[in-house]
């Protein structure tokens, strides 16, 4: 065989695995309204119950605080590529509202309703001092007692009766 093609061949291969390994991977998160390639209908108003959603979408990923008159189905789809950090590129929220146990509303949201959240990077400063590098070092010694001349001669301490 010719030189010039087992290089071209190996050359070819390896950019053919690097294209490969740097290929996006996904990963599903939370719901999936269309589970089984098949689109599960939105739950209708006025004629199905707590009862006929649960069983359709299964329990939700969340429900209201302090009234239990709506749940929150969320699902998102992540990206990664490589070692880099992964990123949303789907979102889809659900929400389901109920009148006693009839539906009274669906509501379906996605990436364009999300909002950035700032996080407050003040701490709480803590009770007590901060130790420096020579006193975490050096801060228990002088704290144990000294050892007993009669533990040093026998190897080790003395059993009393």
């Amino acid at each position: 065989m010719n030189r010039g093609f087992l290089r071209f061949s190996a050359i070819a291969i390896a950019l053919a695995a690097g294209t490969a390994a740097c290929a996006p991977v996904q990963s599903y998160n939370g719901f999936r309204a269309d589970r089984n390639n098949e689109e599960i209908p939105d739950p209708q108003v006025g004629v199905d119950t707590r009862d006929t959603v649960v069983q359709r979408f299964g329990s939700p990923s969340t429900s209201a605080v302090f009234d239990q008159t709506a749940w929150y189905y969320v699902g998102s789809v992540q990206e990664r590529v490589a070692f880099y950090t992964p990123r949303i590129t789907e979102r889809r929220v659900m929400v389901v509202r109920f009148e006693g146990d009839v539906v009274s509303g669906v509501e379906k949201y996605g990436m364009e309703r999300g909002r950035v959240i700032s996080y407050d990077s003040n701490e709480t400063p803590t009770r007590g001092r901060e130790l420096g590098v020579l006193e975490q070092l050096l801060g228990n010694v002088g704290s144990t007692p000294p050892i007993r001349a009669s533990e040093e001669n026998e190897g080790g301490p003395r059993r009393r009766d």
